[in-house]
């Protein structure tokens, strides 16, 4: 299996990426794809997304114009400006110009500032005496190069020290003195490691066994009120119509298990893949055939787990008060809810925080439940929630959701930040926060280092 790469960016770098990846594997191939302006990175990703598994940046400047475009299964790695390449920029220009006698404009994209200003620290340079001209990814090339002219115009700068070609390359032409800041070959290198290592785990991961177990309520259908059975078949028989559809659409193998369950054995990826589907054709057995269906499905290396994981989800989904609920339990421990729906989301049910399982274990919360809000606070943006709002969203009581608000209150991960009056009569509303935040769901690799194209 061959992995071919977009290397995205000007053309000098993109030609020193090119020779300094050629022979880095075997099953790698790296592709120019080079644009003068960086406006045209949508284009590219447009044109070049079906003929490649992911994305090379030379720098934090295409990564960032490219991040609104990018597809979320879709890998990306950026060529990341370390501390040796200002370094080495720094002592060109101290050579020429003696910079701790003279001031001069810099730029930089606010996704590296800190790193710059980190850089400036070690070296012993004052940032005060530098013009400083911090800029966002969607900002016009055009505007940094009006700040460097008029900065060394007007004689308040020797010269200017640019992230960007484009900058770099108009600055030359008006003959003024600049200089850019590059990336080490050690760092592109690094960067397309990681890229590498980013596409095997995916294949491996899309490799995964997957477990859909589906239930249709075929106990309450219509046609058990009736005088004869056939209404039944047909509902299974339609059932299974849909579902072998499905499994045509994702490689998978449909297993009858009788009175309207159902399992389909496929892969991870094939599975990701047909989400959508999925959640269509569940939707078609539902209205068809008018009765509830619960889905759930389960990712492991192994069947045993797989299957494990898809009980699970299985059983979450029955409980959920919404129709045709697809949960997905993954191998990692994450559970993701209203799958192939805009609304989806995921908390886990897995921590290794000591302390906060002590907390939780002494209130008599499990750790899924205290995630799953948090997600769900995240999610929506909650600055503060009422218990009522809680139980609408989690399908559990009110009274539920209040004892589970208390006990969180008593152990201080949770506090009441205030109430909110009633239409109706009867006693305000407490008005909830969450009083920390333990992280995301997943953890996501790393992207690496590269230069500031």
């Amino acid at each position: 299996m061959t992995y071919r790469f977009g290397i995205v960016g000007p053309l000098p770098s993109v030609e020193r990426i090119l020779n300094l990846t050629r022979d880095l594997a075997d099953d790698v191939e790296f592709v120019a794809m080079v644009y003068n302006h960086p406006r045209e990175i949508p284009q590219i990703l447009e044109q070049y997304r079906s003929t490649v598994k992911g994305w090379l940046f030379s720098g934090p400047i295409p990564l960032s114009v490219a991040s609104p475009f990018l597809k979320e299964h879709e890998l990306t790695a950026y060529c990341k400006p370390a501390g040796s390449g200002l370094y080495k920029a720094l002592l060109q220009m101290n050579m020429d110009y003696h910079i701790r006698d003279h001031r001069y404009s810099v730029d930089i994209i606010r996704s590296e500032d800190l790193d710059m200003h980190e850089s400036f620290a070690e070296a012993g340079l004052p940032i005060d005496q530098v013009y400083l001209n911090i800029f966002e990814g969607s900002d016009e090339p055009e505007t940094l190069i009006q700040f460097h002219m008029d900065k060394w115009k007007s004689g308040q700068s020797v010269a200017a020290l640019t992230c960007m070609h484009f900058v770099y390359a108009a600055l030359q032409e008006q003959e003024v003195p600049v200089y850019r800041l590059t990336t080490s070959s050690q760092d592109i290198r690094q960067a397309a490691k990681l890229l590498i290592q980013q596409a095997r785990s995916s294949y491996f991961k899309d490799t995964q066994i997957g477990i859909h177990m589906i239930e249709a309520d075929l106990l309450n259908h219509r046609s058990l009120t009736e005088s004869t059975s056939y209404g039944l078949q047909y509902a299974e028989l339609r059932i299974k119509t849909v579902l072998l559809q499905l499994c045509e659409h994702m490689d998978g193998v449909l297993v009858d298990k009788g009175n309207g369950r159902y399992q389909i054995f496929s892969t991870r990826g094939a599975i990701e893949r047909e989400l959508s589907r999925l959640h269509h054709s569940i939707q078609q057995i539902a209205l068809e055939i008018e009765v509830e269906v619960s889905v759930g499905i389960g990712y492991g290396d192994t069947a045993l787990a797989a299957e494990n994981h898809a009980l699970r989800a299985l059983q979450q989904s029955k409980q959920q008060e919404s129709s045709s609920h697809i949960i997905i339990v993954q191998d990692n421990g994450v559970i993701r809810e209203a799958v192939g729906q805009i609304e989806e989301w995921s908390y886990s049910s897995r921590s290794l925080d000591r302390a906060l399982l002590s907390q939780l274990n002494e209130a008599n919360i499990s750790v899924k439940t205290y995630k799953k809000i948090e997600a769900l606070t995240q999610r929506m943006n909650w600055d503060g929630f009422t218990t009522a709002q809680l139980a609408q969203h989690l399908s559990m009581t009110v009274r539920n959701a209040q004892r589970i608000m208390s006990s969180l209150c008593h152990i201080h991960l949770a506090e009441v930040e205030g109430e909110e009056l009633q239409a109706l009569r009867g006693r305000p509303r407490k008005i909830y926060r969450l009083t920390q935040v333990h992280g995301s769901a997943e953890t996501s690799l790393e992207q690496t280092n590269h230069s500031l194209d």
